[in-house]
């Protein structure tokens, strides 16, 4: 009887600790979705808010799947989670480039106001 209360205390005990590292996690996250948002509206140039909004939304989106990842059921559901990051991950640096290479040509031309 105690083998199986000790077990019980156990895993409630790493039910409690992988939640509140899931919210930790999750909330980390957002303020990096925070911090990426309101460096999009601080900084002047194109190129550096560009920097600032596709480093900390990549860096969010890992803790937030993370934080999920703590609470999944099953291995396939881990598997689809890295899938997505991966997948934003790759998208986000295709779209990083072509839009900071339309802005670096806009610079060249001399038009230093003009949005991506």
């Amino acid at each position: 009887m105690t083998i199986l209360f000790n077990a019980l205390i156990d895993s409630i005990n790493w039910l409690w600790l992988s939640q509140a590292m899931s919210v930790v996690l999750i909330l980390v996250g957002a303020l990096f979705f925070v911090a990426g948002t309101l460096g999009v509206l601080r900084f002047d140039s194109a190129l550096t808010r560009l920097h600032a909004l596709t480093k900390a939304d990549n860096l969010g989106l890992g803790f937030i799947l993370l934080g999920l990842i703590l609470q999944a059921d099953s291995w396939a559901l881990v598997v689809k989670y890295l899938i997505i990051w991966s997948l934003v991950l790759l998208s986000a640096a295709v779209a990083s480039h072509l839009m900071g290479q339309r802005a670096y040509q806009n610079q060249q031309k001399g038009r230093q106001d003009v949005d991506i």
